[in-house]
């Protein structure tokens, strides 16, 4: 099983425990929740003082609110490479970005730069679009696709921001397996695909994702869309504190999921846990993938 650690100068995750982290988003420091986060914090307490705000949980529900002790703009910006896209402290306590997927952003940047050739990609659960970018940066022609219209709205500004304007992107807020199902019947295929799936989730017409019942469904639906001759795959699961037993359990699910969606094709496929490391070197386990790469027929 592989284990990807990103690297990435704006971002840090400064330190960690009692159930919480403490990262920097470029200029601004934050406090979010984290339930792996069992072990005593290294740093002193004055620096998670000092940061500019904090996502507090109300209960053991998972609502809760930001709390700020500084000023913070109602967004700003960021830069990786040659991406850049807005981070905001949401009411859900996210930010826009999961800095853990700069791993599969390089790998996606690599795969297709090397496929030395047309590839039309299809990006299921975009989000705020920096998988979409990505690839649409190294030349790909990409169909953007999730069920929320704010997080469509956001992963267009992302591509202003990043002068990206004019590269093709198609944008669709979609429930996704609606939307795979209903290509395969236009004969529409794709080259390449990117799939980030919550474990829980709801279409804008109320279809429910239930990812151990709905992935297996959707993986058969892009089987029908794949092309002749596609070039990658990249699925991507967040994990969560009670999964952590069984991390490479998942992992091995996941690549045997692709492997029935590429049969038919040679590929090479690998899987493992994408981790964030802290100041310390503890390190916060981020999601399990499997990826596959150099498709042919």
């Amino acid at each position: 099983m592989k284990t990807l650690t990103p690297e990435w100068a704006e971002y840090e995750l400064l330190d960690s425990g009692e159930d919480k982290k403490l990262e920097r988003f470029g200029e601004y420091v934050l406090v979010r929740p984290e339930p792996q986060a069992r072990w005593a914090a290294a740093l002193p307490a004055g620096r998670w003082q000092a940061a500019n705000g904090e996502y507090v949980k109300a209960g053991s529900g998972p609502r809760g609110q930001w709390k700020f002790r500084k000023p913070i703009p109602a967004r700003w910006g960021m830069r990786r490479e040659n991406l850049k896209f807005w981070v905001q402290a949401a009411p859900s306590g996210h930010v826009g970005v999961f800095p853990d997927q700069a791993c599969h952003w390089d790998w996606i940047a690599e795969v297709t730069r090397r496929a030395a050739r047309p590839v039309k990609a299809l990006s299921l659960f975009g989000h705020t679009g920096l998988a979409t970018l990505t690839a649409a940066a190294a030349g790909a022609e990409v169909t953007h696709v999730d069920a929320s219209r704010k997080a469509v709205a956001w992963a267009r500004e992302n591509q202003s921001l990043s002068g990206l304007s004019e590269r093709p992107i198609r944008r669709i807020v979609e429930d996704a397996l609606t939307f795979v199902r209903r290509e395969a019947r236009r004969g529409n295929r794709y080259d390449a695909m990117m799939l980030d799936p919550p474990k829980f989730g709801r279409g804008p017409d109320g279809e429910m994702w239930k990812l151990e019942e709905s992935l297996p469904e959707l993986l058969a639906a892009c089987g029908k869309v794949l092309s002749a001759s596609p070039v990658f795959i990249l699925l991507n699961v967040y994990t969560t504190v009670l999964t952590q037993g069984r991390i490479e359990k998942e992992a091995e699910a996941l690549r045997a999921w692709l492997k029935e969606t590429l049969s038919g094709f040679r590929a090479t496929i690998t899987a493992g846990e994408v981790v964030l490391e802290d100041g310390a070197r503890r390190r916060i386990s981020a999601s399990v993938f499997a990826r596959a790469e150099g498709v042919l027929t």
